[in-house]
Formats: structure tokens, C-alpha cells, sequence
């Protein structure tokens, strides 16, 4: 009977499973580039995973760079100068030199043109074009040329010249895989006649923006055209064919002599790229044009002619970068197909995805299904990161393009649904008591009641930990102004819930509400790193987010009282001061054998709640001590040294900081009238006299203090007088043995 119920069990997941899969290939089907979207990102990270790599070495861009704009005039150039630097690197024995422009006007500039137009002689007189014609005549270059890809056809009646033979093997009779082009935009008559041949440089981007592939053959008016990458490769290989070879759902791989050359089912090469911007070797055009260049380090290099200058457009986004210059992507290629470390998708490939995504979904389902419940998530992270290794790895040292997307979806659909299928007959019950009790205690305080069941104990402790308090600012009044004592509680649940929410989602545990005050801390049970971080990032978003919660109060008809006393004294509604500590401290369940509660309890709580106090001494929403300021990056919030204190109930004295804002976020200045700079120079100000006020200069402290406490906008509106007063009184009674010490007697 037991071997009965375990194979209908597994008869269950396995339909699953089939199901599962079934599902996902549809979606594949149905929705091809949304999965391809997904697919593709996934990849790009996997590059980014890889790093740069090394290239053959073989190719160097000549760059019309900034620099060479501003040797050598704007774009475009005389023709002449641009014939020098062809001159000048066949000069330096180059191998060939590509173009990734096109040159499809007469020179404005040439001196024939000009005579030409005002109807004087010629004779003898400079012709660019002719210049330029020459030269592309007498050296090894190779033009470029674009194709008008989308709906507005520029046409012209004529088309390049290609010495190359096209030819296509086992091509279907009724489709047409490759890339078919509306128009063509060529070089001049003159140019294009004297160039040995020529290729097209169009990047095309996909649906996501990225150029990931790139057409090595365009079809335009009936004829097949290769690509200016491909075109080199094939004169540098000194074959005359091209042969494109398709395979049931399209091109299969183009062969050029006995190189063949993997690609999609259009005709494009899937681009390893070895990198971001600058990883193939760069000289500035103005360089070549100077003759300034190491001709030893060019001899038989392939070169290709381009821009990375801004101002010319010519940036497209890879995986590895988001402004790359469209010449290294044509690099990239050339160097691809040098190396031939090709990445592809062969056709069997399709039949392994397929068979990859039933084996990992019934796996998934299975693993969840015989494994504990709080082990499903690791399932899935597992599954996932071993997954992504074996594609890692299968890409980038097989060439071999796998599906990511699909399989990793086909894991997460098997994880979820076999999770919910255990939560329907194993575990609602539980599920049902963790989320009622999840809202009496912490998610981490509960998780360790529950595994801990029999005994109902918690050690207590000695943990570093975290501590904030936060309290409503005029909350007496708020309550005054209430109508009855359920608004209020609706007030109070309003302001509370999106605090708790972003205390929870920064990782604290809600110790306790006292009233209006909430007390949270972090580290406890369960170790957290960065606690300290994330308490401060918890408190300042709690300060952002009071926007959005007093907005919503105000909205409120039955708040209209509150309302109109906030309108009353010219203040927010909602306005709370915050206090953080970091300190050793005592953590478990204290309280009766009846009741007991997991808290928090030592001196580090009892700062962190008179820190919070000191917010309204010191007119600051957020206070720190430099026990939590030494744990967290200084660069990533804006700073005030407050005081150095002794505050009652300690004998060591206490650093007290305010955190104003985030130091790097658009949002950072919401919290007060002024911009970053207004604040940064008022602090630049304040610390030095603050400097001048330790090393008892109190005159020129003073002077300073009452110059920032004359400033129209002050981000602290009390510090200054503060410090004019401390300033006056010992300018008046010289101090003994001064320290720097303030001593405060009362809690706030």
C-alpha cells in the first residue's frame, strides 16, 4: 500500500514536471522575443561575470578622436588630408585598412569644386575627390558603405562592386532568412570605382538596444553584399568565394576558404566581445596624419578608419558598455573570426534546450517535494548557480549557446508549484499560525521560537547590536487635537505601518512601540552584517518616506483637526527625531514564566534612546554616536559633528553626530531648503569652527558661528546658537583644563 502511494506521488510530480515543461516551451513559442529578452540579458551578464579578455593583436583602430578634431579641423575633413593618412599608414606596411565611413558627398572644400562654381578655370587647380580616389587606388583600402535598413528607402541606381563570389548551398526555395535592405547609401562614383572593394558597416541593435550580433551578408536587390568585417577577412585570407550554407530553419554558417564562421539563422555573427571600450589598441588619426606613429607596431595589422568622437554618433550599447564606438565592434568581429573562438547555436542545440528544461523542472519538483520545507528556497538558489555555472562554462570554453532563461524559469516554475502543492496538504497550518505570530514578534525571533519549540527558551547574550529609537515630535498635541480615541489609533496605525515596514525590509526587529516612540535594533538573533549601515539607512528612509505618510494624513477628512493645527503653526504634521547606537549589549527573552518578551536591554539601549532625546537640544532629526559611526562608510552620508557630551548616567564622554542625508542620491536634499553644495560648503564652515572651538580659539570660533547662524538658509537652526553662547561664556571665564566636554543633567 506504501509503494502504491509513493508511485502515484511520483507519477504526480512527473506529470508536473511534464507539464511545467510543456508550459515553458510554449511560452518560447507564443512569445519568442520576450524570452529571447530575458535570455539575451542573462547572457550579458555572464560576460560581465568573464572580464575582459585578451585580443590577436592584429587589428589597430585609427580613431577620429576629440583630439584629431581639434588638430585637424571638424568633421568631415578635406579629402587630401584624409588621403595623407592613408598614404601614410600604407607607408607603414599595413596588412588592409577598413573604413567605417562612408563618403557619399562631394568635398565642399576641394578648391576644384569652389572654381567650379564661380565658373573659373580648373586647370591645375586641386581636386579632393580625385586626391582621395588616387590613393584609395594605390593602397590596400577598403571602403564603406551602409544599407537604408528601415522604412525610408534611400535608393540610387547603382551598386558597389564586390570582386568577391556569393553563392548560397541548400538555400529553402520559399524563405529568405537574410537580412533584406530597402536602400543604399554609397560612396561617390570616383571613390567607389577606384577602391579595390568595399563592405557594409551596418550595427544593427536588437529589441533591447544592444548590439549583440552582427550581419556578415545584407541582400539588396536580389544580390547577397558582405559585411566590411567580412570582406577583409576574405581578402586577407586571399580567397574568392563566400559561401553561405543554410540548414532547415535558416543560415547555418558562412565559409570563406576553410575558415567557416558560425552564426544565426540570419546570417549574423553572435560577437564574443573581448571587452569594453579601449581593449583593442587606439592611435589618434591626427597622429597618422603627422606621421608620428610607431610604423613597426603597424606593419601587416589589419586597420580599421573610424570615430569614437561623441559628437559623431557613432556609440552603441554591448553587454560590457553603453556608449562602445561602432569601429571596435567591427574589431571585435574581425578578431573573432581570427581567433575563431565563435559562440553559436548549432541545430541539435534547440533538441538539448528542450530536454534541458524537462530534466531541471523534474528535478526541482523532486527535490522540493522530498526535502524539507525550509530547504525549497535553497533548491532554487542551488539549482539556479549550478545551472548558470554549467552555461558559463559551456559558452564560453565550447562556444556553445545555450537557452538560460527557459531552464532557469522551468526551475522556478517546478520550485514555486511544488512548494505550493506541499503548502496545500503538509503545511497551511503552520503557515497559518507563523503569519499570525510574525505579527507579534520579529521574523527572526519567531523562526527561532518555532525551531526551538520544546524547550521555549531563549539563551540570553552578549551580541554588539544596533539600537534606534524614533519618536513623533509634539505628539501631546497631535492627541489633543484627535476627536476620539479610535482616530487616533487610526493616526497612529497610519504613521507606524510604513515605519515598520522599512525598519523590516533594512533587516531590524521591531522591539517594542512605546506610544508614539518605536524602538528597533539589528543584529539580534540572527547576524547581520553591515547592521549598523542598515540602521542608518532604515532611519534616513523613515525621514523620506514622512512625505509621502503626511501627504496621505492630509487627505483625510477625519484628520482635519490635526490638520488645521499643523496649518496653525506653519509645521508638519509628522515630524520625528531619531537616535542610533552601537554597542555590546544584553539580547534574549526576559519578562515571567506567563509573558516574557525577546528584547534588547544595557547601556548601548539607554544612549541610543538619549541620543533620540538630544534631537530636539540640538534641533536634528538623526543622531548617531561615533560607536556607530565608526562602523559605517562616511562616504556615503553627509556628516555634522554635534558635541562631545557626557550625557547623564555615563561617565565617558560621547561623540554625537547628525546625519543629514545620503551623500550620493538625487533624493538627498529632500529633507532640507537648500541644494548640496549650499550644505556641504555651510558644513565645510562649521567643522572648522568647530576645530577652532577644541583648540580654545573661541574668538575666531565665534565669528565664524555667528556668520553661519546669519546665513538666510540653515540646515540647523539651533547648533550655532549653541555654540555663540558656550563661545561668549568662555571668551568671558577663560575654562580650566578644558576638554571640550559638555556635560548634559537631563535625559533631553
Amino acid at each position: 500500500m506504501l509503494n502504491k502511494k509513493r508511485l502515484k506521488k511520483f507519477v504526480i510530480y512527473l506529470f508536473t514536471s511534464l507539464l511545467i515543461s510543456i508550459f515553458v516551451i510554449s511560452i518560447s513559442i507564443l512569445f519568442p522575443s520576450l524570452s529571447e529578452s530575458f535570455d539575451k540579458t542573462l547572457r550579458d551578464s555572464m560576460f560581465l561575470i568573464r572580464g575582459e579578455i585578451k585580443n590577436s593583436n592584429n587589428i589597430i583602430i585609427v580613431d577620429i578622436d576629440e583630439k584629431s578634431l581639434k588638430d585637424l579641423g571638424q568633421w568631415p575633413w578635406n579629402r587630401n588630408k584624409f588621403a595623407q593618412v592613408l598614404e601614410n599608414l600604407t607607408n607603414a606596411n599595413v596588412g588592409a585598412i577598413g573604413l567605417d565611413i562612408v563618403f557619399a558627398e562631394k568635398d565642399n572644400s576641394s578648391p576644384h569644386k569652389i572654381f567650379k562654381e564661380y565658373n573659373i578655370s580648373v586647370e591645375g587647380v586641386p581636386n579632393y575627390d580625385e586626391i582621395l580616389a588616387k590613393t584609395i587606388a594605390s593602397t590596400p583600402t577598403i571602403l564603406g558603405y551602409l544599407f537604408e535598413l528601415g522604412d525610408n528607402k534611400f535608393v540610387e541606381n547603382r551598386v558597389p562592386y564586390i570582386p568577391a563570389i556569393m553563392i548560397e548551398k541548400n538555400k529553402p526555395k520559399n524563405e529568405d532568412y537574410i537580412i533584406n535592405a530597402n536602400g543604399i547609401i554609397l560612396n561617390l562614383d570616383i571613390l567607389q570605382e577606384n577602391s579595390y572593394s568595399s563592405g557594409f558597416f551596418n550595427n544593427i541593435p536588437d529589441s533591447t538596444g544592444m548590439v549583440r550580433n552582427v550581419p556578415l551578408v545584407i541582400r539588396y536587390d536580389g544580390q547577397m553584399y558582405p559585411s566590411l568585417s567580412l570582406e577583409i577577412l576574405r581578402i586577407s585570407l586571399g580567397v574568392s568565394k563566400i559561401i553561405v550554407n543554410y540548414n532547415s530553419i535558416g543560415v547555418e554558417n558562412i565559409s570563406v576558404g576553410d575558415l567557416i564562421i558560425p552564426t544565426d539563422k540570419y546570417g549574423r555573427l553572435v560577437v564574443n566581445y573581448r571587452g569594453a571600450k579601449n581593449n583593442f589598441k587606439y592611435v589618434s588619426a591626427s597622429d597618422i596624419y603627422n606621421n608620428t606613429f610607431n610604423k613597426k607596431e603597424f606593419e601587416g595589422k589589419i586597420i580599421l578608419l573610424g570615430t569614437s568622437a561623441a559628437g559623431l554618433m557613432d556609440l552603441r550599447a554591448i553587454p560590457f558598455d553603453s556608449f562602445f564606438p561602432g569601429i571596435e565592434i567591427h574589431a571585435n568581429a574581425i578578431d573573432n573570426m581570427i581567433v575563431q573562438d565563435f559562440l553559436s547555436k548549432p541545430l541539435e542545440i534547440y533538441t538539448l534546450d528542450m530536454l534541458i528544461i524537462f530534466i531541471l523542472s523534474f528535478l526541482a519538483v523532486m527535490l522540493v517535494t522530498y526535502t524539507p520545507f525550509w530547504i525549497n528556497p535553497f533548491v532554487l538558489i542551488i539549482s539556479g548557480v549550478l545551472f548558470s555555472i554549467f552555461t558559463y562554462f559551456i559558452l564560453f570554453d565550447y562556444g556553445i549557446i545555450l537557452n538560460i532563461f527557459l531552464p532557469l524559469f522551468a526551475i522556478f516554475l517546478g520550485t514555486v508549484i511544488s512548494t505550493f502543492l506541499d503548502y496545500i496538504f503538509e503545511v497551511k497550518k503552520e503557515q497559518q499560525i507563523k503569519k499570525k505570530f510574525a505579527t507579534k514578534v520579529s521574523v527572526d525571533v519567531m523562526n527561532a521560537l518555532l525551531l526551538d519549540m520544546e524547550n521555549n527558551n531563549f539563551q540570553a547574550m552578549q551580541r554588539e547590536v544596533t539600537i534606534t529609537f524614533s519618536d513623533v515630535r509634539g505628539f501631546t498635541n497631535i492627541s489633543e487635537a484627535m476627536p476620539n480615541a479610535q482616530t487616533l489609533i487610526d493616526f497612529m496605525n497610519d504613521y507606524m505601518t510604513p515605519m515598520t515596514k522599512i525598519i523590516m525590509n533594512y533587516k531590524g526587529t521591531i522591539d517594542k512601540y512605546i506610544g508614539d516612540a518605536i524602538m528597533s535594533y539589528w543584529n539580534a538573533p540572527s547576524s547581520i552584517d553591515n547592521h549598523a549601515s542598515l540602521a542608518v539607512d532604515a532611519s534616513l528612509e523613515q525621514l523620506h518616506a514622512l512625505y509621502n505618510v503626511n501627504k496621505k494624513i492630509r487627505k483625510n477628512k477625519k484628520y482635519e483637526n490635526v490638520i488645521e493645527m499643523s496649518n496653525r503653526n506653519n509645521v508638519e504634521i509628522i515630524d520625528i527625531g531619531i537616535g542610533i547606537n552601537t554597542g555590546k549589549s544584553t539580547v534574549g527573552e526576559m519578562g515571567s514564566k506567563i509573558r516574557s518578551d525577546y528584547t534588547v536591554i544595557g547601556d548601548p539601549v539607554n544612549l541610543a534612546s538619549r541620543l533620540e532625546s538630544l534631537c530636539k537640544f540640538y534641533n536634528s532629526k538623526l543622531n548617531i554616536s561615533n560607536f556607530t559611526k565608526e562602523q559605517i562608510d562616511e562616504k556615503k552620508y553627509i556628516f555634522r559633528f554635534l558635541d562631545l557630551v557626557r550625557v547623564k548616567g555615563k561617565k565617558e564622554p560621547v561623540e554625537i553626530w547628525q546625519i543629514h542625508d545620503y551623500s550620493n542620491k538625487i533624493k538627498s536634499m529632500t529633507l532640507y531648503e537648500c541644494d548640496k553644495d549650499e550644505l556641504q560648503n555651510e558644513l565645510n564652515r562649521y567643522h572648522n569652527a568647530i576645530k577652532l572651538y577644541k583648540e580654545q580659539n573661541f574668538n575666531e570660533a565665534l565669528n565664524i558661528f555667528k556668520s553661519l547662524d546669519d546665513l538666510k538658509i540653515k540646515t540647523n537652526k539651533n547648533i550655532y546658537k549653541i555654540y555663540i553662547k558656550r563661545c561668549e561664556t568662555y571668551i568671558q571665564n577663560p575654562p580650566m583644563n578644558f576638554d571640550g566636554v559638555f556635560e548634559h543633567t537631563t535625559k533631553g
